[in-house]
This record gives C-alpha cells, structure tokens and sequence, in this order.
C-alpha cells in the first residue's frame, strides 16, 4: 500500500472488525506503519489468518477475539492489550454490519442488531478503552461511520439511524475526552470498492459512480490513509470532526 509516512513507530493501535475488508487494511496500513496492530474480529480462524498475513509481510501484529457488543469481553480485551504493550495509543472502531430492507418489511431483530453491533459496539469499545487511554493522557479514537448516517438512504433505516449515532457519539466524547488529550475523530466513506462490490454487475458500479462527482468509487486504501493521519501527531489539533471520503457525493 502507498502511504505518506508517519511516525507511529512503536504505537499500539487496535481495530475492531479488522479480520477483513476496509477493517484489515486499516490494520495494515498501521502496521505497515511500524505500528503493533491488534486484530479484534469474532472469528479467531479469520483472526489468526489475518494476524499471519501481517507477520509474513515483517509486520508486528497479534490478534484478539472478541464481540464488540459484549461489554466484559472488551473490557477484558483492551486490559489485556495494555498488560502485554504498556499501553493504547489508537482505536479504530471498524466492526459494523448491514441487514438492509424497507421499513415496513425491517424485521425488529435486524433493526435491533445493526444498533447493537455499529453503535453500542462502538460505545463500549471506546468507553473501554477510554480508562486506558485517560490516565495515558493520550490517545486517538477513530470511528468508521458512512455517508449514509450523514445522508440516510431508502431500504437502510437501520443502518442510517446506526452511523448517524457514531457521529453524533463521536462529536460528545470529542468534548468530554479532550481535557484528557484524547481525540476522537469520524471517518465516513462513501461507494468504497470491496469484495461485496467487486461481485457487482458492471453497469451497476458505472451506475453508481455516475453520481459521484470523482466518478468513481474509492478504495479501502483510501480509507486506510485517512486513518493513519488522523492517528499521527500531524492531526493534533482535529477532534470532534466527521471526514467523509466520498468523492464529493455529500459535498453541499
């Protein structure tokens, strides 16, 4: 991956959901970063695979398994993280998932666990990590939104009402964590390509990058970037912020 360089040599940063997709590039552009990036997926199959992945490029990564939702298990995560390293210095809150329909047809336990997963997963893995990162008095929280919490979208209520609540999440722990010099910041992607577009029928995708203005769809890498930079003591003075990487789709 070409990336700019930044100094996280020796950090320790953990993403959620990072056993695959946009949540495993984020943890190799961190590692490929000289950071130690801690894989935190359900899977530990797809865990280990990940974590092998890294290892074999010289990278320095290691692997967690756990449910974002289950408040015990991520505090018992991040504390593990902190005995082995010394410390937290990054959360990318990555893990999230879709269960897309129309209202009328939304069943109430896929509108139940979009909720749980993308927005309370995201709360108690910042809340965890925050005891940590509170008495480092340091620390940067990442949190991987999508335009379509700033937008909605027909057929994705759930999801909308899921990434709209980590904006405004991101917004009040900003104000409430910034006395700590902690940062916490959004990331909100638009058309990115992954293995779920990538099976798309090409006049689909054309269709789609027809209403970007780029025209064109984004990349995982793209996203990655944004991460590191948000990491980086070159971000130090951002926090509170949403940053959508959307080819200009929600630029008003």
């Amino acid at each position: 991956m070409d990336t700019a360089k930044y100094n996280l040599q020796g950090k320790i940063v953990v993403v959620t959901g990072a056993a695959r997709g946009i949540g495993f590039a984020i943890a190799e552009a961190f590692a490929a970063q000289g950071a130690h990036t801690v894989i935190l997926d359900l899977n530990s199959d797809s865990v280990e695979k990940a974590v092998q992945c890294l290892v074999q490029q010289g990278y320095s990564a290691s692997g967690k398994m756990g449910d974002v939702t289950d408040a015990g298990a991520m505090e018992a995560v991040f504390a593990e993280v902190e005995k082995e390293h010394g410390g937290i210095d990054c959360l990318v809150n990555n893990a999230g998932i879709t269960r897309d329909n129309l209202m009328l047809r939304m069943k109430e336990e896929d509108w139940k666990l979009v909720l749980d997963i993308n927005l309370t997963g995201t709360f108690l893995a910042t809340q965890k990590v925050f005891k940590h990162m509170m008495r480092a008095r340091k620390g940067s929280i990442i949190n991987i939104a999508s335009v379509i919490g700033l937008m909605g979208n027909a057929g994705q209520a759930n999801y909308a009402a899921s990434k709209g609540g980590v904006i405004a999440f991101t917004k009040s722990c900003a104000k409430e964590f910034a006395s700590r010099n902690v940062r916490v910041n959004a990331i909100a992607p638009g058309f990115i390509e992954t293995e779920m577009t990538a099976s798309l029928p090409e006049d689909v995708v054309a269709s789609y990058a027809q209403v970007i203005p780029l025209k064109k769809m984004g990349s995982p890498s793209d996203v990655a970037k944004l991460c590191l930079f948000l990491a980086s003591d070159d971000s130090a003075y951002i926090t509170g912020q949403t940053i959508a990487i959307d080819g200009g789709l929600t630029m008003q």
